[in-house]
């Protein structure tokens, strides 16, 4: 994938660190030709660009005893939107929140601890909801492939 404005040192770190944000400044420097002082500030200058946004831990719910992982496809009124998206922004069940196309149409995923704690999302917060009018959940029973960052 080609990204303006980033040159292929750039492009290098950000797929080194997509594949090990731990990677020490020393070992992202040999692995572009640069010093570490210089991969340092390379990585800081893509983080203050924002191309960086976070370094995180990538959790597997499916490895937690009894975790179940969802997604909803939600279509809302518009005028409902805008009170749909901060309702679902502030709980925290819910992992990722996409506007996709279509008529207003929401793609959100969500963790919750077990079957009860996901009924007590749908019956609180996803029921609630204004301005719904067409709604799906789906569990996902298995990870196949999950790709985090860009490919490059």
């Amino acid at each position: 994938m080609f990204l303006s404005g980033l040159d292929e040192i750039d492009r290098k770190l950000v797929e080194l660190l997509i594949h090990n944000a731990r990677m020490s400044y020393s070992d992202l420097g040999a692995a572009v030709g640069l010093s570490r002082v210089a991969a340092k500030a390379r990585v800081r200058a893509l983080e203050e660009r924002g191309v960086i946004e976070a370094y995180t831990a990538v959790i597997d719910p499916q490895k937690i005893s009894g975790a179940v992982s969802c997604y909803f496809e939600i279509e809302v009124e518009p005028a409902a939107f805008g009170a749909v998206t901060e309702a679902l922004r502030e709980n925290d069940t819910v992992t990722q929140i996409y506007q996709v196309s279509g008529r207003n149409k929401l793609h959100v995923h969500a963790v919750a601890a077990g079957q009860e704690e996901l009924e007590a999302f749908l019956d609180g917060t996803i029921h609630r909801l204004p301005g719904i009018t067409s709604l799906s959940c789906n569990i996902i029973l298995s990870r196949i492939k999950d790709i985090k960052g860009l490919r490059l």
